[in-house]
């Protein structure tokens, strides 16, 4: 299956440069192909970006409309104002925030809100923090000592009483009832990265958000790489001023090593780090997902450098001893599991977990244990799988996007989490004939 997708990735290649020798003769029609490529990225970005918050309950999900903070009903379609957009106009100023995303706190108390935001690489994941009391409507910004439109990442504590986020480089936490601000590393820098990534990281594994609260919300795990070696690659902006301007992009060359990347756990109480001890050289093997396991433990997917080679470990977090307890090879590459790699799909009270892998030729669902001795396919059949959209356990099913007789559509499936079914069940109308988005 892979082989026969590099083969299409070439030819792809070849027919995209016969058809730019075709287009060069043809300005206008070549204006509106770029026209219509660019209508779709727009498109697509938009349609990615979308992300639905519902209440903890799973009955009710919130969303701004006319700057109002509302609660819909998706039965019934009914709306209540949790919050009128003056709540949201900040002391001093007279316009209010113009929010591009939000999140609640674990006890429905507070939302974290996201705005003033700017572009780091692909996507807006740079701007200013704010904390909204829902009990007294009161709203305050959080790491207001720090550089405006400098917080990255910022994520309320499982206990609600923290918040922590990145901010040049640097892990910080704050608490939310006195405001106290305290810098968990010290070490960040443009080439050391403490709790975000470079850009091999964000163009080959989507990794941009680098920290995990742990479930205690004592310790915060995260990711740091050292980019020191990493040269400069020059790109020239011609469009932002009359005299271009050369940007230099941190880019390690076919040949150069990447980054290497290494996994801490810092306490909140001391500042102090624990680091993990994989094994494997860092900077011939990346760091491509953790999670927290436990009160004490972290799960972690390290590759290879040529993506030929895939192990999941353990860490113990206190004192950064490691085992690997499941890997698979390919002579292609092991494609990743999800292309959005925060959190991990754990069910049966956390003694197995739900992968997606090709190692059967075509990408399929697998349920693991958890000490990796039991390995279950639960999507079987010759067709690739495209997304996990939902776990709903407690009725035995996983819930998933695929297309098994149209590579070119998209339809929502479900199967057994028990491994009991042979085929998968269709729950897309089956008049609907298309590509579906869940």
């Amino acid at each position: 299956m892979k082989y026969m997708l590099r083969s299409t990735f070439i030819l792809m290649e070849w027919f995209s440069g016969c058809f730019d020798l075709f287009l060069f003769q043809n300005i206008s029609m070549r204006i509106k192909i770029s026209m219509i490529l660019a209508i779709t990225v727009f498109v697509f970005t938009v349609a990615m970006g979308q992300k639905v918050n519902w209440t903890s309950d799973g009955l009710y999900y919130t969303r701004l409309k006319d700057g109002n903070m509302i609660r819909v009903d998706p039965k019934t379609e009914s709306e209540t104002i949790l919050f009128k957009r003056e709540s949201l106009i900040p002391s001093g100023a007279t316009e209010p925030l113009k929010v591009q995303a939000f999140e609640y706190s674990s006890d429905g108390k507070y939302v974290l809100l996201f705005a003033n935001t700017a572009k780091v690489w692909r996507y807006n994941t740079r701007g200013d923090y704010w904390l909204m009391d829902l009990n007294t409507q009161k709203l305050r910004q959080v790491g207001l000592k720090l550089p405006p439109q400098s917080l990255m990442f910022a994520k309320i504590s499982p206990d609600a009483k923290q918040v922590a986020y990145v901010s040049g480089h640097n892990i910080y936490s704050e608490d939310i009832s006195s405001g106290i601000q305290k810098k968990l590393t010290t070490d960040g820098s443009k080439k050391m990265i403490n709790g975000t990534f470079d850009w091999v990281y964000e163009e080959e594994f989507h990794l941009r958000d680098g920290f995990r609260w742990s479930p205690d919300s004592r310790h915060i795990a995260y990711w740091q790489l050292n980019a020191n070696a990493i040269r400069d690659f020059y790109m020239i902006n011609n469009t932002d001023s009359v005299y271009s301007q050369i940007i230099p992009v941190e880019y390690p060359k076919v040949g150069e090593k990447p980054s290497p990347a290494r996994i801490g756990v810092v306490s909140l109480a001391n500042s102090v780090t624990r680091w993990m001890k994989p094994e494997g050289d860092p900077a011939q093997h990346y760091i491509t997902r953790m999670e927290w396991s436990g009160p004490n433990e972290l799960i972690i997917q390290q590759l290879d450098r040529k993506q030929q080679e895939s192990k999941l470990m353990y860490c113990n977090a206190q004192d950064g001893n490691t085992r690997t307890f499941w890997a698979e090879n390919d002579d292609a590459w092991v494609d990743l599991s999800t292309d959005n790699p925060v959190g991990w799909n754990w069910v049966n009270k956390g003694q197995d977990f739900l992968w997606v892998s090709e190692k059967d030729g075509w990408r399929s669902i697998y349920k693991i244990s958890r000490d990796g001795k039991n390995t279950t396919l639960l999507t079987k059949g010759d067709y690739d799988i495209a997304e996990v959209k939902s776990i709903d356990e407690a009725n035995n099913y996983v819930y998933f996007t695929a297309s098994p007789d149209n590579p070119l559509q998209r339809y929502l499936y479900r199967v057994k989490i028990n491994g009991t079914q042979n085929s998968p069940e269709l729950i897309t109308l089956p008049s609907q004939k298309g590509t579906h988005k869940y």
